[in-house]
């Protein structure tokens, strides 16, 4: 796979993709405030948010470097304002290598369309940068919005599994 470093340096119409910091921690942890949508996550809720946050941002610092990808974080343009994640994650699902086009959102800032728009952001850098034959999205059968949000990316379901300990309808689209 050959990604360019523009991976960490992406716009869209309202937003920026910048590499993640440990600054961002703080600001990361208000995503498990007020949240019902956290069981979709397969993440054990007993510990705190902050540990949450903590290792959720550490991970990708190793995804940037073993995969050159990794979850992004995601700024309103106009004020710089942190409101969640995305990017392209390397999975190993049902024993295959893939791509997944994956989001997280501050409470905050759900039912604003930014959803859509860091899921078609990714996918468009995707099909651009990364040699692969599909990117999917792997998402809880009952997390209506973020279905929602794989069908305006134009995915569709390509099977049901067990991930994380629980159901999920792997959605997909092809390069």
């Amino acid at each position: 796979m050959e990604t360019k470093n523009d991976y960490f340096n992406q716009k869209s119409d309202r937003l920026i993709f910048r590499k993640l910091t440990k600054n961002d921690i703080v600001s990361w942890a208000e995503f498990f405030i007020n949240n019902d949508r956290l069981h979709f996550l397969g993440m054990d809720l007993s510990r705190s948010k902050e540990i949450l946050a903590e290792e959720w941002i550490m991970t990708q610092f190793d995804r940037y470097v073993d995969k050159g990808l990794g979850h992004l974080a995601v700024e309103i343009k106009e004020s710089k304002t942190f409101i969640g994640l995305c990017g392209v994650i390397p999975r190993v699902i049902e024993g295959e290598n893939e791509y997944e086009i994956a989001y997280s959102i501050k409470p905050t800032f759900w039912k604003k369309g930014f959803g859509t728009e860091m899921a078609k952001q990714m996918k468009s850098y995707g099909k651009e940068h990364i040699d692969t034959q599909r990117f999917i999205s792997i998402i809880h059968i009952d997390n209506v919005d973020s279905i929602n949000v794989a069908k305006k990316n134009g995915m569709e379901v390509l099977y049901r599994t067990e991930y994380l300990g629980m159901t999920v309808d792997v959605y997909g689209i092809e390069k």
